[in-house]
């Protein structure tokens, strides 16, 4: 059985630097990087402009998204996703992602930057 991929995800809430941080970590991990803001401007562009509308297409990128990322990770990729998990509910999302295929994960808090 080929070994599968590890999917690193965050939590932090914005301005923490979550994007900046998930580009170092795919570049050290060799990993694929999958940002949800990208993902969401390319397939709804110009159709998020309040915080509800984010919600709605977030919720409908999560059953293609998930697909995608198992399957990247199946066959042995690492993975970093710059999608939010702040709230039990999305960290579940994540975990459930993982179980379903028995991937390792990891989950790196960042704190606010702190200005000087």
């Amino acid at each position: 059985m080929k070994n599968k991929g590890k999917l690193f995800f965050f939590c932090g809430k914005m301005g923490a630097g979550k994007s900046t941080i998930s580009q170092v970590i795919a570049a050290e991990n060799n990993a694929v990087l999958i940002s949800e803001d990208e993902w969401l401007a390319a397939h709804f562009p110009a159709q998020i402009t309040a915080f509800d509308d984010y919600l709605k297409y977030a919720k409908l990128i999560k059953p293609f998204v998930r697909k995608h990322v198992q399957a990247v990770l199946n066959v042995g990729t690492n993975v970093v996703m710059d999608f939010p998990a702040n709230t039990t509910e999305q960290r579940a999302w994540f975990l459930s992602l993982c179980r379903d295929i028995h991937c390792e994960h990891q989950l790196l808090y960042l704190s606010p930057m702190h200005s000087a």
